[in-house]
């Protein structure tokens, strides 16, 4: 039988999708009124592989990370799910979106990504929300899935997001029981 016990708390990263280096930057001074203060960015990735929001922002896209300071609840991806895409709404403009916001929860063992849209490796948590599990740790890196969005594949990514698991790690290591890291 196994002991159920509540799992470390995650780094919180927003994934974000734009045209424009200024939406960005507006997304960077919004996001510390919902999750506390950025620690780091990572980018801008060129988002090359798909031309699925060019419709809708234009093109060139690129998509940037956002690594919030504060570790949450793994959780409570459901509750930044919803107040990202709040916050998409108040930076559209004309009814399209300027900016797709993604907040994933970056552990030791994975990188998850929430969204709206189901699909048959993507489990469902609740309001709509879904969680896709983007990239695993093994081997001492991030791997990409049969799934894994192309973009997000990439070695610079992985590289990034393996940088943040360091700090992450090192944090685990110095600060016992807090929430925060940085």
């Amino acid at each position: 039988m196994s002991v159920r016990k509540v799992p470390p708390p995650a780094r919180l990263l927003v994934s974000a999708i734009y045209r424009e280096e200024a939406r960005f930057e507006e997304v960077l001074a919004r996001l510390p009124e919902r999750w506390g203060p950025v620690e780091r960015t990572g980018g801008p990735f060129p988002f090359d592989r798909t031309d699925y929001y060019e419709r809708e922002m234009g093109a060139p896209l690129y998509r940037r990370f956002a690594v919030m300071e504060r570790l949450v609840a793994r959780d409570t991806l459901p509750e930044a799910k919803l107040a990202s895409e709040a916050l998409e709404r108040e930076l559209s403009g004309n009814g399209m979106r300027t900016v797709n916001l993604d907040p994933g929860l970056l552990t030791e063992e994975n990188f998850l990504l929430s969204t709206g849209k189901n699909y048959s490796h993507r489990v469902y948590l609740r309001d709509g929300v879904f969680a896709d599990l983007t990239l695993v740790y093994r081997q001492g890196e991030y791997r990409a899935l049969p799934w894994t969005y192309p973009d997000l594949a990439s070695p610079a990514i992985r590289a990034f997001l393996a940088e943040v698991r360091g700090e992450l790690m090192e944090c685990r290591k110095k600060e016992r029981g807090k929430s925060r890291c940085g």
